[in-house]
C-alpha cells in the first residue's frame, strides 16, 4: 500500500511510559450528544469535549445543516444553537461523512426538523458486521419512508413519526442510539427491549432528559420513551472515556511503566479495574484520575470473555491481549461482540509474540459466532519478546494495540496509518513523548 510519510510514525521501542495524561469525554457519547442538539428548540452547551476526528466530522455535518457550532467560555466545550435547521447538499454530506458511521443518527433528527434526511455510504471500523440495515429497519416502523438512490439512501417521514416497540435481536450501542434519538419526539410510547445499556447509552439519555424527554431503563435492558412535543437545549459535561484510559492503562502494563490517567473514573471502569488486578497490574483511584502501573514481577495469564455492558468491553480487549503477551502461560480471549476483532493479532505473531486464532468458542459459554466459522477466540502463549517491525493500522483499537506492541518491543517499528487513532485518541502525538515515548515521524 501507498501511505504518505506525514502518516507514519517511526516508534523506537523499549522503555517504560512513565507520566501523567489526560482522557476527556467519551468519543462514543460526545458526538452523538451532538447529534442530539438537533433536536432542540433552543441552544445546548457540551462540556469535555475531545479534539478528535469523529467531532470534527459531526461538527461539519451539523454546520452543513445550518446548526452554529461555536467553542464555550470553557475550555473544552462547544455551544451549538439548532435554530436554523436546513436541507443540506448531498456532495456535501457526503465528503464530510464518507469515513464515519455517524450520519447514520441523523436521521431521526432531522426527520422530526426538516421531514426529509439524506444519509451517504457509510465507513467506520473494519472489525466485523455492523449492518445498518437495522437502522432502516427501525425508521421504518417508526413510520418513515425509506428510497434507495446511487449516492445513498434518501428518507422521508410523510407524518409525525409515531412510537413503536422494537425488539432488538442484539443489544446493539448503535441501534438503541438510533432509537432513543428517534422516539423522544415521535408521538406515543416506544418500547425498547434488549437495549444496550453502557455507560455512554445512561449519558445520552441524561442529554436527553436534560432537554425535556421522557425516558425510563428497566433492570431487563428494557427501555421506554414517551414522545413529547417540544425538546429544549442541555447544559451537559460528557462521562470520560473509558475506553481511551483502559488503553493507556495496558500501554503501562506492557512496557512495564507507570501512567496517570487524569479524568478516568472508576465507576464506569470497574470490570475492567478487576481484570487488570487479575493480570497482575496495579492501580490507585483518587478524586482526579487512575494511576496504572506494572509492579514488577511476571504477569499473570488469564480466561477472558468480551461482551456488552456490564462484561468485558470489547474495546478494551485488543490493548490488553498485547499485554498478555508478557503474561506467563496460557491466556484464552474468547471475542463474542465483534467476529473479525482478533485479526489484529497475526501482525502482534510477526513481531514474536505466540497467539492461535480458532474457529470454536473457547469460553464458558457458546456464543452467536461459534456455528459461523469466524476465528474469535484466541490462544496467547508468553510471555515473549517482541521485536519492531513494519505495521499497518487496521482499525482504531487496534491501530492503538499496534502503539502498544512497537513501544513494548525491542528495536524500531514503522507503524503506517496513524491518522485513523485520531478518530479516538485526542492528542496523542503529544501525550507519547509526554510519557517517555521515543517516536518521530520520518
Amino acid at each position: 500500500m501507498t501511505v504518505s510519510t506525514d502518516d507514519v510514525l517511526l516508534v523506537h521501542g523499549g522503555t517504560p511510559l512513565e507520566g501523567e495524561i489526560r482522557v476527556r469525554g467519551a468519543k462514543n457519547l460526545v458526538p452523538k450528544a451532538m447529534v442530539a442538539a438537533l433536536l432542540g428548540s433552543e441552544p445546548s452547551r457540551l462540556r469535555n469535549v475531545p479534539d478528535i476526528r469523529d467531532v470534527r466530522v459531526v461538527r461539519g455535518l451539523l454546520q452543513l445543516h445550518g446548526v452554529t457550532v461555536r467553542g464555550g467560555e470553557e475550555e473544552a466545550e462547544l455551544v451549538l444553537d439548532p435554530s436554523h435547521v436546513e436541507s443540506a447538499n448531498v456532495a456535501d454530506i457526503d465528503a464530510h461523512a464518507g469515513s464515519s458511521r455517524i450520519p447514520i443518527l441523523f436521521c431521526g433528527p432531522l426527520l422530526h426538523r426538516l421531514g426529509h434526511a439524506f444519509i451517504p455510504g457509510l465507513g467506520g471500523c473494519d472489525i466485523g458486521g455492523r449492518p445498518i440495515d437495522f437502522h432502516f429497519d427501525v425508521l421504518r416502523q417508526f413510520g418513515a419512508t425509506i428510497e434507495k438512490r446511487p449516492e445513498g439512501q434518501y428518507l422521508e417521514a410523510p407524518q409525525r413519526l409515531r412510537g413503536t416497540k422494537i425488539a432488538l435481536p442484539y443489544p446493539s450501542v448503535g441501534a438503541t442510539e438510533q432509537v432513543l434519538l428517534t422516539a423522544v419526539l415521535a408521538e406515543g410510547v416506544t418500547e425498547l427491549s434488549n437495549a444496550a445499556v453502557e455507560p455512554e447509552i445512561e449519558d445520552l439519555i441524561c442529554v436527553l432528559q436534560k432537554m425535556g424527554a421522557m425516558i425510563s431503563m428497566d433492570t431487563d435492558r428494557t427501555i421506554r420513551i414517551t414522545g413529547v412535543d417540544r425538546l429544549g437545549g442541555y447544559n451537559h459535561s460528557a462521562l470520560p472515556d473509558r475506553l481511551e484510559a483502559a488503553s493507556w492503562a495496558c500501554a503501562a502494563l506492557a512496557t512495564e511503566g507507570s501512567v496517570y490517567v487524569r479524568g478516568a473514573a472508576q465507576r464506569e471502569m470497574m470490570t475492567f479495574l478487576n481484570t487488570y488486578r487479575k493480570v497482575g497490574g496495579n492501580f490507585e483511584i483518587d478524586k482526579d484520575g487512575i494511576r496504572f502501573w506494572h509492579p514488577g514481577g511476571p504477569l499473570k495469564a488469564i480466561a477472558l470473555e468480551t461482551d456488552v455492558h456490564p462484561g468485558f468491553q470489547t474495546d478494551w480487549q485488543q490493548p490488553l491481549v498485547v499485554a498478555l503477551t508478557q503474561a506467563s502461560g496460557l491466556s484464552i480471549v474468547h471475542e463474542t461482540v465483534y467476529e473479525s476483532r482478533l485479526g489484529f493479532t497475526s501482525a502482534l505473531n510477526q513481531m514474536g509474540a505466540h497467539i492461535q486464532l480458532y474457529r470454536e468458542c473457547l469460553g464458558g459459554t457458546p456464543c452467536r459466532f461459534g456455528q459461523r466459522n469466524f476465528l474469535h477466540s484466541a490462544v496467547v502463549s508468553g510471555p515473549t519478546k517482541l521485536q519492531g517491525a513494519d505495521l499497518v493500522i487496521p482499525d482504531l483499537r487496534g491501530g492503538f494495540s499496534y502503539l502498544i506492541a512497537a513501544l513494548a518491543a525491542q528495536g524500531t517499528s514503522r507503524v503506517h496509518g496513524i491518522e485513523l487513532i485520531n478518530r479516538g485518541y485526542e492528542n496523542f502525538m503529544d501525550k507519547l513523548p509526554a510519557l517517555g515515548a521515543k517516536v518521530e515521524l520520518p
